[in-house]
């Protein structure tokens, strides 16, 4: 059998002491599988004690995780420390340099300095992967940029941030407001303390730009994912939308306006936003701190990947998966191929769309004072700006402020016509909140 393939682990969080428990578990089953061993050789994290549930006495212990890097004992890095800049920007930048592949699970960092790695990457002909860095365990990007290459992806919608998803789910599940739900999710260990990154739709631009990078050939342009969150959504908007036939999620969606032939270059549409999804689509389905993205392809028609978006052992997975695939190509001599499915060359400088172009319909929340003319105000507004109200319902009591929650549902129209109601009714006495607006799905 050939030589190990020798690996370098910075960071000993729950991920990377999951990479360390996974290959002890099953290295025969990843030795048959990678065609030699993969063994860890040095490890790097910020504290030396911290008790981590795992024997670290095989690996040195390397205080300088950059220097780790340029070891002559080491064939790949694997850089578990996180954060878009700072020492795993070091880090990997410095393994590249020195010949190593590269195994990361930070999404951040691809999605603001991948283009940079991966052509850095391309010139000293070593491996970037990057597979756990979208939907943990789930092997969506092996599924797009190998198992869907022959396909044109028209579209690419998912679930991509498990914290997001067990908070609506479980308001949907008990009828609790948000404030309520976030702290178990803090107690439970599926938030952190500021759920910021999580909550605000941040962590899910980082993955939907990676993924429009390989499902679309595109340039990555996070600067350019539109990110609302779901720190808005209350109970009462869950009850309407159940009883409409849909659920509320957190839905990254990315898409690619061609527009007909010899008009102006393909445009980019990259947004994460909470929307209505019809029981239909299989979306409505993903509860929990579950991922699941759903491409279209114009042969292979819709593909759906789905499972634990996080966690030890399905992130660890993911990263063990592409040291396998490392372990590999190195062994018998191949080239590595693209990080972004294309040479960085190659990869296409999208503008971004305008979103006001696109038709759909739309579930619009108010939250106005309880006196006579509010309504008519609203609809007026609608009116003016040519907006067709499909259905509306309004809350019966007003709750202890003297606040009462208006509720609509839109006919399709092209999103740039609420955008102008929304603008007749900035700065109205008669909200007290800013309106709340969720897109409905297609099924």
């Amino acid at each position: 059998m050939a030589e190990p393939l020798r690996i370098a682990l910075a960071g000993l969080g729950t991920v990377g002491a999951g990479v360390i428990r996974l290959l002890a578990a099953n290295a025969a089953l990843v030795r048959s599988r990678a065609g030699r061993e993969i063994r860890i050789v040095a490890v790097s994290a910020r504290d030396r004690v911290r008790d981590r549930g795992v024997d670290l006495s095989a690996f040195d212990w390397c205080d300088d995780m950059a220097a780790m890097a340029s070891r002559d004992d080491v064939d790949a890095v694997v850089e578990m420390v996180g954060g878009a800049d700072g020492p795993a920007l070091t880090l990997a930048k410095t393994a590249i340099r020195q010949g190593k592949a590269l195994v990361t699970a930070n999404k951040a960092m691809i999605a603001h300095h991948g283009l940079e790695l991966a052509r850095a990457a391309e010139e000293r002909g070593v491996p970037l992967k990057f597979e756990a860095a979208v939907a943990g365990g789930i092997p969506v990007i092996k599924g797009l940029r190998e198992g869907a290459a022959a396909n044109a992806i028209a579209r690419v919608q998912g679930i991509l941030n498990g914290t997001c998803n067990f908070i609506l789910s479980t308001m949907e599940d008990t009828g609790r407001d948000f404030a309520d739900v976030l702290a178990e999710a803090q107690a439970l260990g599926f938030a952190e303390a500021d759920p910021s990154f999580d909550i605000d739709g941040i962590d899910a631009g980082h993955k939907l730009a990676i993924l429009a990078a390989i499902a679309f050939g595109a340039r990555l342009d996070f600067a350019h994912v539109s990110c609302e969150g779901i720190g808005a959504v209350r109970a009462a908007d869950i009850a309407r939308a159940r009883d409409l036939g849909f659920v509320i999620r957190l839905v990254g969606e990315a898409d690619v306006d061609a527009g007909p032939p010899g008009a102006a270059p393909a445009r980019l549409l990259q947004r994460v936003r909470p929307c209505l999804v019809p029981q239909a689509h299989p979306l409505a389905h993903v509860d929990g701190p579950t991922n699941a993205v759903v491409a279209e392809g114009n042969f292979s028609g819709r593909l759906l990947f789905q499972g634990a978006g996080a966690g030890d052992g399905p992130t660890a997975s993911a990263v063990v998966a592409d040291l396998i695939d490392i372990a590999r190509s190195t062994m018998d001599g191949r080239e590595a191929g693209p990080a972004f499915s294309v040479p960085v060359g190659e990869l296409l400088a999208m503008e971004p769309a305008e979103p006001g172009d696109r038709t759909g319909r739309s579930y619009i929340r108010f939250t106005v004072a309880d006196r006579p003319g509010v309504l008519a105000e609203i609809t007026a507004a609608m009116r003016d700006a040519e907006v067709s109200i499909e259905s509306l319902i309004q809350q019966g009591e007003p709750d202890a402020k003297g606040d009462v929650l208006v509720a609509m549902v839109t006919h399709e129209g092209p999103e740039r016509c609420v955008a102008e109601a929304l603008r007749l009714l900035d700065g109205s006495p008669s909200l007290t909140a800013p309106p709340l607006v969720m897109p409905i799905l297609e099924a």
